[in-house]
């Protein structure tokens, strides 16, 4: 990095932790005139570095620290709502609404989390956007059949885009770069919530790291297989409803939270 760049970038770091945010307008009000808006901007757009492999060497300075030489990899996403009036972010797009059921205007994060017996960090975080006709085609296909239009004679459900890859298939993306930067960090599972149980997921994830253990959220909807014996999960948790185990998270506050195990 340049002379100009290095305290460009320490002062990046700095406003993002005084100001809890990332904000270039924010960032120029809290340098008291030092910088200005464009100039932080700019100097974000125009110069040629190498942004994917700074997160890269900070986790792997991190992990010099003696004593940090596996963990478990976490998979999850987020969406954070933005302004109605923003249009200029990159990966906007209307989401679900979790809680209302409605929709909001916003971003949709993917991040891969490291969590070792000392320390949790993140690893990877990158945007997540459907493609711009598939999400076309999923707002022409609710409306054609709201009208009673059969299956057949609505439009066909357009290929996959390769620019716009599935949140499946990012978050495998993240675990093979991370198995490349990282090939000293031995991995004991790897976690991730329903939207990730599939089987090319956990096949893939499993396979990455050698045959580790790859957890998953079961869904409502499903049945279990043990032997030649199926049952449906519902039915199954009715009669196991677990055994309350007493554990202190991150030595804090000692809480109690109910554990089973089954073979199926």
């Amino acid at each position: 990095m340049s002379v100009t760049q290095r305290p460009w970038l320490a002062f990046c770091i700095t406003a993002v932790l005084v100001t809890n945010s990332i904000c270039w307008a924010r960032f120029a009000r809290a340098s008291l005139g030092t910088y200005g808006l464009a100039a932080l901007s700019w100097m974000l757009r125009h110069r040629k570095m190498p942004w994917d492999h700074l997160l890269v060497a900070r986790v792997r300075v991190i992990l010099r620290h003696p004593g940090i030489t596996s963990g478990s990899l976490g998979v999850d996403d987020t969406d954070t709502p933005r302004s109605k009036a923003a249009k200029a972010l990159a990966s906007l797009y209307t989401l679900r609404d979790k809680a209302s059921g409605g929709s909001l205007w916003g971003h949709s994060l993917v991040f891969l989390v490291l969590v070792t017996p000392k320390i949790s960090m993140p690893v990877g975080v990158c945007f997540s956007q459907p493609a711009p006709e598939l999400s076309a085609w999923y707002k022409t296909d609710k409306i054609l059949k709201k009208q009673g239009v059969p299956a057949q004679q609505r439009p066909c459900k357009p290929a996959p885009n390769p620019q716009y890859p599935t949140t499946e298939q990012r978050a495998l993306r993240f675990l093979a770069s991370f198995k490349a930067h990282q090939p000293e960090v031995r991995m004991h599972a790897v976690m991730a919530d329903a939207l990730y149980g599939t089987a090319t997921f956990v096949d893939g994830a499993s396979a990455l790291f050698r045959g580790v253990q790859v957890s998953s959220q079961i869904r409502s909807n499903q049945n279990m297989r043990g032997g030649q014996r199926h049952q449906h999960v519902a039915d199954y948790f009715a009669t196991h409803p677990g055994t309350p185990y007493a554990i202190r998270i991150r030595g804090g506050v000692e809480v109690v939270a109910m554990g089973g195990s089954a073979r199926w």
